[in-house]
């Protein structure tokens, strides 16, 4: 994963399919990117296939006769007038059609990437850029900012979770997918982009000047004062299990019987991290989360290997936030709904949808085929987590280093409600 924050796959788990001969996740970060979606980037999954087994045979019940209509008289009629202009070729024009024949179906994340963009796709997914460090999705029709990454250019600046982006040097993002978006927004390290916001009802102008983007994975630390443990995860790579259960060495060794698991502000990432992890926490077996293909395919469930790692009879809060989003509401949702622990922040971004990644023609399409379900059968994607105790932090408490969210966390595990 990289800068998919500066990209839409947030929270996905992309399938790339052998055909296409390259191997490919979910979720891109955007601006350095991530899709969203880390799309975005994403709950990714590595699943090569000795082909996709799929049809290209044509549907006689479609009536193509207006779309031929409109090829060949584009064909016949259309006069350059300017430069820019220029009549598309053959295959750009079938690119163009399957790019409106995607956007038909509404879904932010369902899209074709002709050549170009699928090879920026692929070089997001595998940290091979440079940008400002942020996981951008839609929301309401608005492209919105669902986290700055830690110690990233965005975060810097002070872009925050939850502002919507207006316009991005200058031009209105009305109409503009989060692929589209991530393309405006990533570029070579030291140039600039400026945002147009909205933020609490106002609008606020941001330069941020890119960088080469390092995803950042967990901080934890023991606070003897309260007796509690805090880990921070911010993405789900594929080294965040192995430094999370470096972390639950420390937090055996520290004698600690409460912990925070703060997941605010982590796009996500890869699917078997959330699983993985959730397993430290779960009995063998126990639902972690399950695929509905709305009965296209049979249901995968995902369930916990019961590794184990956690100290029985923890107590344990999870803080998340609208910046919460993918593996992070995958884990959240799982260890809420086995009373594992108590949910505490704002409801979560609500990215809980699955991609697969189809080569067609030497692009890209990237399909949604199915939705994430926490073990009691609840749509991540229908708004979200809600926590148990719902606490806002401003971004005035942000910007003066204040954290209701967790303080409300510590009062909870200490005074046990």
């Amino acid at each position: 994963m990289g800068d998919n924050a500066e990209s839409a796959h947030g929270g996905a788990r992309l399938v790339k399919f052998a055909s296409s001969l390259a191997g490919v996740a979910v979720l891109a970060f955007v601006l350095g990117v991530s899709v969203g979606a880390k799309e975005g980037t994403s709950v990714f999954a590595y699943i090569p296939l000795l082909g996709d087994g799929l049809s290209a045979t044509p549907d006689d019940a479609a009536n193509l006769a207006p779309f031929w209509k409109a090829w060949n008289t584009l064909e016949e009629r259309f006069v350059a007038t300017h430069a820019s202009s220029t009549p598309p070729s053959s295959k750009e024009r079938i690119w163009g059609a399957i790019e409106g024949l995607t956007t038909a179906y509404g879904d932010p994340y369902t899209v074709f990437l002709p050549p170009e963009d699928a090879k920026i796709f692929e070089e997001n997914v595998n940290g091979n850029f440079e940008g400002v460090g942020m996981e951008i999705g839609m929301r309401g029709g608005l492209l919105t900012i669902i986290s700055p990454l830690k110690g990233t250019p965005a975060e810097r600046a002070g872009l925050h979770a939850g502002d919507g982006i207006l316009a991005i040097d200058g031009e209105p993002t009305d109409g503009l997918s989060v692929d589209e978006a991530v393309k405006r927004i990533r570029g070579p390290r030291g140039t600039t982009v400026s945002f147009s916001l909205l933020r609490e009802g106002e609008s606020v102008e941001i330069d941020v000047v890119r960088d080469v983007i390092n995803i950042p994975v967990i901080d934890h630390s023991f606070d003897r004062m309260t007796g509690i443990y805090t880990i921070a995860l911010y993405s789900f790579t594929g080294s965040s299990v192995p430094l999370f259960d470096e972390a639950l060495g420390d937090l055996r060794a520290s004698g600690a019987k409460k912990l925070i698991l703060d997941l605010r502000g982590d796009p996500g990432g890869y699917l078997e991290a959330a699983v993985d992890i959730a397993s430290r926490f779960l009995p063998g077996g126990a639902v972690v989360v399950t695929e509905d293909y709305a009965g296209k395919q049979e249901n995968v469930v995902h369930r916990s290997r019961g590794a184990g790692g956690v100290p029985e009879g923890m107590d344990i809060v999870v803080l998340i936030d609208q910046g919460s989003a993918s593996a992070s509401e995958i884990l959240a949702g799982a260890l809420r709904d086995h009373e594992r622990a108590t949910l505490i922040g704002t409801p979560s971004f609500g990215k809980g949808s699955v991609q697969e990644l189809v080569e067609i023609d030497g692009g890209s399409l990237k399909i949604t085929v199915a939705k994430w379900l926490t073990p009691s059968g609840r749509s991540i994607s229908d708004g979200g987590l809600t926590p148990d105790i719902e606490v806002e932090r401003t971004v005035k408490d942000a910007n003066a280093g204040a954290d209701p969210q967790k303080n409300r966390a510590v009062e909870y595990l200490r005074m046990g409600k």
